[in-house]
């Protein structure tokens, strides 16, 4: 019988990093009723400027030569990757933005884009964006990791730094676009930085994306170059067996049983193939 309610405890530091979308989405399309409701119903992404010289220092280690070592070529993944802190109230240079809310068991696999303007309110060093999230539970309750909630959940937020640090005072604004991109797992943020001493010619920009501070094997580097010519692996064959044979007439237990008897290397017993062929009719078929 169709659930009511579907629930998920895990959201991550930002909302989104756990699996969360894809995991509602499929859930939603195979196990609730269409007037059922999933918990947390919403979630709401939040970011504000944040002053946090430790954190900074993380990154900027990398500038230096430590036993001697030379180890600068890591300072560009340093600067492009999120790092998970418990930020407190005074570490933020202005008020939080709520920019963008979407419901996860509809938003799917589907990249996010949003942008907002935050405002510095105080003097101080602006070393990158603190972010986190607001889940709403139910129409009247919410669950939240925010630094500014007496009753935070124990939970730490997520720290995307600035390629340099940057001296602001009240009255500066601080222009942000970011792209989530879900299942990857991946966060963009372009930050433009206007100074009210300064005309608008010298506004500060940066650029960022964990993407670019992932450790990539050269031979998956490869694999993105346009001249490179793919092949699937067995496993890749497998799975194409699978979509192939679901043509709208043959029957799953058919498939599994084809399944194996092309690819017997793969699975040693009609058991193995039937929960592959599960794994890959539930993600794919209508």
């Amino acid at each position: 019988e169709p659930a009511d309610v579907i629930l998920a405890d895990q959201i991550g530091h930002f909302g989104f990093e756990a699996g969360l979308f894809d995991y509602f989405s499929d859930a939603r399309r195979r196990f609730l009723k269409p007037s059922g409701v999933t918990i947390p119903q919403r979630i709401t992404f939040c970011i504000a400027p944040v002053e946090h010289e430790a954190l900074w220092e993380q990154v900027e280690f990398w500038n230096g030569s430590p036993a001697g070592i030379d180890v600068h070529s890591a300072r560009a993944l340093a600067s492009n990757t999120g790092y998970p802190v418990k930020l407190l109230p005074e570490q933020l240079l202005g008020l939080s933005v709520e920019p963008f809310s979407v419901d996860p068991s509809t938003s799917g696999s589907q990249p996010l884009h949003f942008g907002c303007t935050l405002t510095i309110t105080r003097t101080g060093t602006l070393h990158g964006l603190g972010c986190w999230f607001v889940a709403q539970l139910s129409p009247s309750v919410t669950m939240s990791n925010s630094p500014l909630r007496e009753q935070r959940v124990d939970r730490r937020n997520v720290f995307f730094p600035l390629d340099r640090p940057v001296h602001v005072q009240a009255g500066d604004s601080v222009t942000v676009t970011m792209q989530i991109l879900p299942v990857q797992i991946a966060v963009t943020w372009k930050v433009e930085i206007r100074k009210q001493d300064r005309p608008e010619a010298e506004h500060l920009r940066f650029s960022h994306s964990t993407l670019k501070g992932m450790l990539i094997a050269r031979e998956d580097l490869q694999r993105t170059h346009p001249a490179f010519v793919p092949t699937l692996t067995p496993w890749g064959r497998a799975r194409l067996t699978v979509l192939t044979l679901c043509d709208g007439i043959r029957p799953l237990a058919q498939i599994e049983r084809e399944l194996l008897r092309r690819h017997p290397d793969l699975f040693p017993s009609l058991s193995n193939a039937a929960t592959f062929a599960a794994e890959v009719v539930t993600r794919y078929s209508a």
